[in-house]
C-alpha cells in the first residue's frame, strides 16, 4: 500500500514550506493592504475593489446554488427511496413496468435508466438484499440523552434495521461513565440490528493523535474482523460515520444503499449528506444560531458543486476501500475532509465524492453556560480551519516525480483548497476595514479619488451582497424544525435579528479561528489532539442550572 499518512514530529522542509503557504498568504493579504496605503492609496484601493468584485461574482453563483440545493434537498425527501430500491431487487420485471411511466418525481429517469442498465448487465450491480450498512458511532464522554436519539434515528430508518451492523466506537479515555452508557445502550437496542457491537479504543496507542480517526481506524479494524468471522463479504458492506448527536433522515441508508448499487464504479466513491446543523437550534444561543444557519446552507451549496465536494462530518464508504486504503488517518484532528485527500491518492485521482441529498441533522454548539458555547463554538471552528493542514499533505504528493495524479488537476485542486482556507481567513476582514485603511494610515489618501471614495464603493458592493443574505434568511425559515412550546413567538423574532450577528460572526469565528489555525502551522505548533466539541442537550443544560440553582434562560 502506497504511504498515505500525515508525517509525525519533524517534517522535510519541502513539507514545512508547504504547511507555512496558507498562513503566508492570509497574512499576506491582510498586509497587502496597508503596504500599498503606505506606497500608494489608488493602488489600495484597486487592490480592495478586486477582492471585492470577486467575491461579489463568487456570491451570485452562491446563491443560485443555495436556491437550487434547497430545491433539491427538499424534493429528494420526498422520494419513496425504499420503494426504488426494492425496484433493483427484480429490475428487469421494474423496468419493463416502469418505464412508460411519466413522472416529475426527483431524478425518476435516472431510475428507469438504472433499470435498464442493471437489466442489461445482471452481474455487474449488487442486488439490495446482498448489501449490508454499517454504522460506526463516535463518542468520547457524551451522554445518554445525546447518544440514545442518535441510535433511535437509525432505528426509524425506512430501511429495515436488520441490514444494520451498529458498532459504537467508544474511547478508554472517556472513564466509566461511557462505558456505562455505551452498554446501556446495548442492553436496550441490541436487539433491534442485524448486530450491535461495542469497540472500546484503547488510550496512548502509538502512531496516533487523539482524535475521531484514531478511534473509527481501530473500530474499522475490528469489523474487519467481524466481518470475516460472520462470512460477510467485504465488498457488499456500506460503511456510515456518525457523531455521536447526528441523527441521519429516515430514507438515508435506502438512498445511499441504492446509489451504492447503481454506480459501477462504486468502490471510487463516497457518498456525502448534507449536515444540518439544525437538531437544537431552537436552544443554542443567538451567535451560535448564525453560525450553525451559515453552516448549514454552506453544506447545501456545497452539494451544488460535486466537482469541488470533499468529505465533511458524517459519510460514508465502501468497506472494500476502507480495508484497502487502512481506513481513516490515526494522525489527523480533521479526519473527514483528509480521508478525501486519503482516498484521492490511494486511486490515483480515480476519486470522487457523490452528493446525497438528505439531510443528517447535527446540533448546534451548545454547552451548560453561555461563556462555555461561544468558548466551545471557537474549538470546533478552529479545529475545522485547521483543515489547512492538507496543503502541504497535497502539495508534496502534486509537486514530485512519484506523484500518481495528473498534474493539472492536482494543482487545480490545491488551488481550490488554498482558496477556501485564504478565504476563510482574510476576506470578511479586507471587506469590513480594507476601505478605511488608506485614509486612516496615509495622509495623501484624501487626495486620491478611488481612495477617498473607497468607503462609500464598498457600502454600496455590500448592500448589493445583502441579496444574498435575504435569500438565506427566508430559506433559513423554511428549514427551520417546529418551534418547541417551551418558547414564546418573540423567540421566532429574534431568529430574524439575530442576522445583524452576522458580520461579527465571521470576523470574530470564522476568520479568527482560521488565522489561529494557519498561524499554528505556519509556526509549527500542531494541534495534535481532537478538542471534542461538548454535546450538551436542553434537558441536561436544565439539569445543571437545576443543580447550582440557576433559572432557566428560556430567552439567550
Amino acid at each position: 500500500m502506497i504511504d498515505l499518512e500525515i508525517p509525525l514530529g519533524k517534517r522535510t522542509l519541502k513539507y514545512r514550506l508547504f504547511e507555512m503557504l496558507p498562513a503566508a498568504i492570509s497574512y499576506g493579504a491582510l498586509l497587502l493592504i496597508v503596504i500599498l496605503s503606505l506606497i500608494s492609496p489608488t493602488l489600495a484601493a484597486v487592490y480592495l475593489l478586486l477582492v471585492i468584485v470577486t467575491l461579489l461574482v463568487k456570491s451570485i453563483g452562491i446563491a443560485i446554488h443555495t436556491v437550487q440545493g434547497r430545491n433539491n434537498l427538499e424534493a429528494a425527501q420526498k422520494v419513496d427511496w425504499h420503494d426504488r430500491l426494492a425496484d433493483l431487487e427484480k429490475p428487469e420485471d421494474s423496468f419493463n413496468k416502469k418505464r412508460s411511466i411519466r413522472s416529475r418525481e426527483f431524478a425518476f429517469y435516472n431510475h428507469i435508466d438504472n433499470l435498464r442498465l442493471m437489466t442489461a448487465d445482471p452481474t455487474a450491480f449488487p442486488r439490495p438484499s446482498q448489501v449490508y450498512n454499517a454504522v460506526i458511532i463516535a463518542t468520547y464522554n457524551e451522554s445518554y440523552e445525546v447518544l440514545a436519539p442518535t441510535v433511535e434515528s437509525v432505528i426509524k430508518s425506512t430501511q429495515s434495521s436488520k441490514r444494520i451492523i451498529l458498532n459504537i466506537a467508544y474511547e478508554e479515555r472517556g472513564g466509566e461513565a461511557v462505558k456505562e452508557t455505551v452498554h446501556r445502550l446495548k442492553r436496550e437496542y441490541g436487539n433491534k440490528f442485524y448486530a450491535f457491537n461495542l469497540v472500546e479504543h484503547p488510550k496512548d496507542l502509538s502512531d496516533e493523535v487523539i482524535g475521531k480517526g484514531s478511534n473509527i481506524t481501530f473500530a474499522g479494524y475490528f469489523l474487519q474482523d467481524w466481518l470475516k468471522t460472520e462470512g460477510i463479504s467485504s465488498k457488499n458492506v456500506i460503511v456510515t460515520t456518525l457523531d455521536a448527536d447526528n441523527r441521519p433522515h429516515p430514507t438515508y441508508f435506502d438512498y445511499l444503499t441504492y446509489e451504492y448499487i447503481v454506480h459501477e464504479n462504486r468502490k471510487h466513491l463516497s457518498y456525502q449528506p448534507i449536515s444540518l446543523f439544525m437538531s437544537n437550534i431552537w436552544d443554542a444561543p443567538a451567535p451560535m444560531r448564525v453560525i450553525a444557519t451559515g453552516n448549514s446552507f454552506w453544506n447545501i451549496i456545497s452539494s451544488m458543486r460535486p466537482h469541488a465536494l470533499r468529505n465533511f462530518a458524517s459519510h460514508s464508504q465502501p468497506m472494500d476501500a476502507l480495508e484497502e486504503m487502512g481506513f481513516w488517518s490515526k494522525r489527523t484532528i480533521v479526519e473527514d475532509g483528509h480521508q478525501f485527500w486519503r482516498s484521492y491518492f490511494y486511486f490515483g485521482g480515480n476519486y470522487s465524492v457523490l452528493p446525497l441529498f438528505v439531510p443528517i441533522y447535527q446540533d448546534a454548539v451548545l454547552s451548560d453556560t453561555y461563556l462555555k458555547t461561544l468558548k466551545a463554538q471557537f474549538i470546533q471552528l478552529r479545529r475545522w480551519a485547521y483543515g489547512a493542514s492538507d496543503v502541504p499533505y497535497v502539495a508534496t504528493r502534486i509537486f514530485t516525480s512519484q506523484r500518481n495524479v495528473s498534474l493539472t488537476g492536482g494543482i487545480e485542486k490545491l488551488i481550490r483548497l488554498l482558496d477556501g482556507h485564504v478565504t476563510l481567513a482574510s476576506v470578511s476582514l479586507l471587506v469590513a476595514f480594507g476601505g478605511w485603511v488608506p485614509l486612516l494610515i496615509n495622509s495623501e489618501a484624501s487626495r486620491s479619488i478611488p481612495a477617498h471614495q473607497l468607503p462609500e464603493v464598498v457600502s454600496m458592493i455590500q448592500q448589493v451582497a445583502l441579496v444574498g443574505l435575504f435569500i438565506t434568511v427566508f430559506l433559513s425559515f423554511k428549514m427551520l424544525p417546529p418551534r418547541p412550546e417551551r418558547y414564546k413567538r418573540s423567540r421566532t423574532y429574534l431568529m430574524v435579528f439575530q442576522w445583524f450577528l452576522m458580520p461579527f460572526t465571521a470576523i470574530l469565528y470564522s476568520a479568527a479561528s482560521a488565522l489561529y489555525s494557519q498561524g499554528r502551522l505556519f509556526t509549527g505548533r500542531y494541534l495534535d489532539k481532537f478538542d471534542v466539541t461538548y454535546k450538551a442537550t436542553k434537558e441536561s443544560v436544565a439539569r445543571t442550572k437545576q443543580v447550582k440553582g440557576k433559572p432557566l434562560d428560556k430567552n439567550s
